[in-house]
């Protein structure tokens, strides 16, 4: 199983990004997926997680309403749309995937960077 984030790049601050995680090897139809971030010298924080079919959806205090989660499982795609940005959203992004709705997450993507210029 692979999960491959793409949609970083160099944004300013109040712009919108959206990323996209798509999963191989598997069907995520029944799969929790989760996005992390993780900035230089910070630890991993927690950035939201979408159940199977989109309706319970649940964000970190940091991104609450400006970020959306969303799924597409016809594509075995998980997006992030995230929308006013600021300097401290930049960070590594990276997808997950839990399949036991234990949160723990048993497959992780390679992640994306997306950094935000003030």
């Amino acid at each position: 199983v692979q999960l491959q984030a793409s949609g970083g790049g160099l944004v300013q601050a109040g712009d919108s990004l959206r990323l996209s995680c798509v999963v191989f090897g598997r069907s995520i139809n029944r799969d929790y997926m989760a996005w992390f971030r993780q900035a230089p010298g910070k630890a991993r924080e927690f950035v939201g997680v979408i159940n199977s079919f989109g309706g319970s959806i649940r964000y970190g205090d940091s991104v609450k309403g400006r970020f959306s989660i969303s799924r597409d499982n016809g594509k075995n795609t998980l997006y992030l749309q995230m929308s006013k940005l600021k300097p401290e959203d930049t960070a590594v992004y990276v997808c997950a995937l839990d399949k036991d709705y234990d949160s723990e997450y048993d497959y992780w993507g390679q992640g994306t960077q997306v950094t935000v210029s003030s």
